[in-house]
């Protein structure tokens, strides 16, 4: 008697079930507002611009063919896409970048009067994002 097929042998990836509409409107609506998300984390000092692009790739990827294929086309979020998609890379003019901002926020933080807690706990929290994004891969 055969084995059911090995699905990881497969050369082909099963199709995936069609979401229904509401799915898509809702996945459709978060990949939009994680979009301006991004665009305004490139302007603003301490919003992840990388992180909301992810999000925002794979709910489009979910609900619009036509604006995935936008962001992975796009002269500025298509590298960062693709890099992650080639094993979770990122370059190191974005690890630069991101440490930069950090520092800039870091130093806001105090500089404004912020209450020495919250500035530490937001501190604390960009310096273990910034190790985990120095520990990733960077594309060859």
């Amino acid at each position: 008697m055969d084995s059911p097929p090995d699905p990881a042998s497969t050369d082909t990836a099963p199709p995936l079930r069609p979401l229904p509409w509401p799915a898509r409107w809702l996945l459709l609506v978060f990949a939009v507002a994680c979009l301006v998300m991004g665009i305004i984390g490139v302007i603003v000092p301490g919003l992840p611009t990388t992180v909301f692009i992810l999000m925002a790739a794979w709910a489009a990827a979910r609900s619009s063919p036509r604006l995935y294929r936008w962001l992975w086309n796009h002269r500025l979020f298509g590298p960062l896409l693709r890099n992650w998609a080639q094993g979770g890379c990122v370059s190191r003019r974005a690890k630069w970048s991101a440490t930069c901002l950090m520092v800039l926020s870091g130093i806001v933080l105090f500089a404004t009067g912020t209450r020495t807690w919250i500035a530490v706990l937001a501190i604390t929290c960009m310096a273990c994002v910034l190790a985990w994004l120095w520990r990733r891969p960077e594309p060859q």
